[in-house]
Protein backbone atom coordinates (compact mmCIF):
# COMPACT_ATOMS: atom_id res chain seq x y z
CA UNK A 1 0.00 0.00 0.00
CA UNK A 2 2.52 2.36 0.99
CA UNK A 3 4.58 1.90 -3.04
CA UNK A 4 1.18 2.07 -4.85
CA UNK A 5 0.75 5.55 -5.86
CA UNK A 6 4.62 5.28 -6.90
CA UNK A 7 3.57 2.05 -9.05
CA UNK A 8 0.84 4.03 -10.83
CA UNK A 9 2.97 7.18 -11.45
CA UNK A 10 5.90 5.03 -13.29
CA UNK A 11 3.45 3.39 -15.19
CA UNK A 12 1.69 6.16 -16.62
CA UNK A 13 4.78 8.04 -17.18
CA UNK A 14 6.22 4.87 -19.28
CA UNK A 15 3.05 4.54 -21.11
CA UNK A 16 3.10 8.05 -22.42
CA UNK A 17 6.46 7.41 -23.63
CA UNK A 18 7.68 4.63 -25.37
CA UNK A 19 4.33 2.63 -25.65
CA UNK A 20 4.03 2.13 -29.43
CA UNK A 21 7.83 0.86 -29.65
CA UNK A 22 6.90 -1.37 -26.42
CA UNK A 23 4.00 -3.18 -28.62
CA UNK A 24 6.41 -3.55 -31.36
CA UNK A 25 8.50 -5.29 -29.48
CA UNK A 26 5.81 -7.36 -27.44
CA UNK A 27 4.48 -8.48 -30.63
CA UNK A 28 7.81 -9.27 -32.77
CA UNK A 29 7.59 -12.78 -30.37
CA UNK A 30 4.13 -13.27 -31.81
CA UNK A 31 4.59 -12.31 -35.10
CA UNK A 32 7.59 -15.07 -34.84
CA UNK A 33 5.59 -17.84 -34.19
CA UNK A 34 3.27 -17.61 -36.85
CA UNK A 35 5.98 -17.29 -39.23
CA UNK A 36 7.72 -20.48 -38.08
CA UNK A 37 4.26 -22.29 -38.04
CA UNK A 38 3.82 -20.88 -41.67
CA UNK A 39 7.22 -22.12 -43.31
CA UNK A 40 7.17 -25.59 -41.19
CA UNK A 41 3.54 -26.52 -41.16
CA UNK A 42 0.84 -25.01 -43.58
CA UNK A 43 3.29 -24.30 -46.57
CA UNK A 44 4.71 -27.90 -46.89
CA UNK A 45 1.15 -29.28 -46.27
CA UNK A 46 -0.26 -26.95 -48.99
CA UNK A 47 2.35 -27.57 -51.75
CA UNK A 48 1.76 -31.58 -50.85
CA UNK A 49 -2.06 -31.21 -51.24
CA UNK A 50 -1.51 -29.47 -54.44
CA UNK A 51 1.05 -32.43 -55.46
CA UNK A 52 -1.68 -35.11 -54.79
CA UNK A 53 -4.38 -33.43 -56.61
CA UNK A 54 -2.14 -33.11 -59.79
CA UNK A 55 -1.66 -36.84 -59.48
CA UNK A 56 -4.87 -37.58 -58.88
CA UNK A 57 -5.75 -35.77 -62.32
CA UNK A 58 -2.97 -36.60 -64.73
CA UNK A 59 -3.75 -41.21 -63.82
CA UNK A 60 -4.57 -42.49 -67.11
CA UNK A 61 -5.49 -46.26 -67.63
CA UNK A 62 -2.81 -49.36 -66.65
CA UNK A 63 -1.24 -47.06 -64.24
CA UNK A 64 0.48 -49.26 -61.36
CA UNK A 65 -1.20 -47.29 -57.69
CA UNK A 66 -1.04 -48.14 -54.25
CA UNK A 67 -3.95 -47.04 -52.29
CA UNK A 68 -3.95 -45.54 -48.32
CA UNK A 69 -5.01 -48.89 -47.51
CA UNK A 70 -1.84 -50.25 -49.17
CA UNK A 71 -3.45 -52.07 -52.30
CA UNK A 72 -1.28 -52.09 -55.05
CA UNK A 73 -3.01 -52.91 -58.31
CA UNK A 74 -3.13 -51.47 -61.81
CA UNK A 75 -6.03 -49.00 -63.27
CA UNK A 76 -8.54 -50.43 -66.01
CA UNK A 77 -11.44 -48.06 -65.77
CA UNK A 78 -11.16 -44.41 -64.96
CA UNK A 79 -14.62 -42.41 -63.45
CA UNK A 80 -15.07 -38.68 -61.81
CA UNK A 81 -14.99 -40.27 -58.41
CA UNK A 82 -14.30 -43.71 -58.71
CA UNK A 83 -11.24 -45.90 -59.87
CA UNK A 84 -11.61 -49.53 -60.75
CA UNK A 85 -8.57 -51.64 -59.94
CA UNK A 86 -7.58 -54.55 -60.90
CA UNK A 87 -5.63 -56.27 -58.05
CA UNK A 88 -5.15 -59.46 -58.77
CA UNK A 89 -6.12 -61.23 -62.53
CA UNK A 90 -10.13 -61.16 -62.81
CA UNK A 91 -10.26 -59.23 -59.53
CA UNK A 92 -11.15 -55.80 -59.79
CA UNK A 93 -11.90 -53.35 -56.52
CA UNK A 94 -13.76 -50.01 -56.90
CA UNK A 95 -12.15 -47.38 -55.15
CA UNK A 96 -13.03 -43.52 -54.48
CA UNK A 97 -10.53 -41.48 -56.55
CA UNK A 98 -8.56 -39.21 -53.59
CA UNK A 99 -8.18 -42.94 -51.64
CA UNK A 100 -5.43 -43.43 -54.09
CA UNK A 101 -2.01 -42.12 -52.01
CA UNK A 102 0.47 -42.54 -55.09
CA UNK A 103 1.97 -44.04 -58.10
CA UNK A 104 3.90 -47.59 -57.41
CA UNK A 105 7.50 -48.15 -58.07
CA UNK A 106 6.97 -51.84 -57.00
CA UNK A 107 8.28 -54.31 -59.49
CA UNK A 108 9.88 -51.35 -61.75
CA UNK A 109 13.48 -51.17 -62.25
CA UNK A 110 15.27 -48.54 -61.49
CA UNK A 111 16.64 -46.52 -64.43
CA UNK A 112 20.20 -45.14 -64.54
CA UNK A 113 19.22 -41.83 -63.04
CA UNK A 114 17.39 -43.09 -60.13
CA UNK A 115 20.41 -44.86 -59.28
CA UNK A 116 22.78 -41.85 -59.95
Amino acid sequence: MLFEGIAWAQAAAGSAQGSEASTLIQMAPIVGVIAIFYFLLIRPQTQKAKEHAKMLKDLKRNDEVVTTGGIVGRITELGEKIVTLEIAPNVRVRVERPQIASLSTYGKTPSKKDKE
